[in-house]
């Protein structure tokens, strides 16, 4: 079957057939342009319409093709984690102006579920000790195997948020938590029906984990240290609300592409 019969009948939309073809030829998208009346190989066909069939039952394109880029990293994906999204670059963007100005020499990234946080940190600041954790050992297999073929250092730790981390302390933790709440219509859009649940409900309001991260934080930071969390983007003042409540000052927070407020920190006292 020629290339272009084959994405006219996939019935997806035509990057999404395009991505999971030139996943399979492991091609260029620049070489379809050139070659879509190359004829393609039996097996390839099968591979791309067992692919298709996937995708229309609503699998991601993400855990179709492994992968999943991420501040400019191929990161590796599973349904084992959440897949990486760019609004989370804010998190990234703040924590590393954070680690530069004040020099941190050490930094912690809780729930690290692929790896992407503590990965793009530890590309950008060298200097700085990454830990990163996660309760799921199957994402931790993800994340590590991130990091190998990135070879990027980080120490990676299965714990349920701070529970394995006896007294330690930083002084920045950073955090993408679980922040949707149970009953949100959003869990049946899109990609999230395939995501963990785990990895994305947090309780009645979507606030058990950020409460929990906020509460125990204080015990492992250091003198001034930083607290910066990704939330939801209606959740800024409760966020803000919790922080001040536990001691934080120079509470604030920061806007996503679209102006939400989407991560908000502050420094312990």
């Amino acid at each position: 079957m020629r290339i272009t019969e084959l994405l006219r009948c996939a019935n997806l939309a035509e990057r999404e057939a395009e991505i999971l073809l030139l996943h399979l030829i492991k091609r260029e998208r620049s070489w379809l342009f050139a070659h879509g009346d190359s004829v393609l190989a039996p097996d390839v066909v099968d591979a791309f319409q067992s692919l298709a069939a996937q995708r229309a039952e609503g699998v991601p394109i993400a855990y179709l093709v492994g992968e999943r880029e991420f501040w400019s990293l191929p990161l590796a994906v599973s349904p084992a984690v959440l897949i990486p999204r760019p609004d989370t670059e804010i998190l990234v963007m703040w924590a590393r102006a954070v680690a530069r100005t004040e020099g941190c020499e050490s930094l912690l990234d809780l729930g690290t579920g692929s790896g992407a946080v503590a990965l793009a940190l530890a590309s950008e600041l060298p200097n700085c000790a990454v830990t990163a954790v996660d309760i799921s050992a199957e994402a931790l297999a993800v994340a590590k195997d991130n990091g190998r073929r990135l070879n990027l250092s980080v120490a990676w730790h299965q714990s349920n948020w701070f529970s394995a981390l006896a007294h330690k302390q930083w002084p920045l933790i950073v955090s993408n938590p679980p922040y949707i709440r149970a009953s949100d219509p959003h869990l049946q859009q899109g990609d999230l029906p395939s995501e963990p649940l785990g990895a994305l409900v947090a309780g009645d309001d979507g606030l058990a984990c950020i409460r929990t991260i906020i509460r125990d934080s204080t015990r492992h930071l250091t003198s001034r240290g930083h607290l910066l969390l990704e939330h939801g983007y209606d959740q800024a003042d409760e966020v803000r609300q919790l922080m001040r409540e536990a001691g934080f000052a120079q509470v604030e927070s920061r806007r996503d592409l679209a102006g939400h407020e989407r991560v908000t920190g502050g420094r312990v006292r």
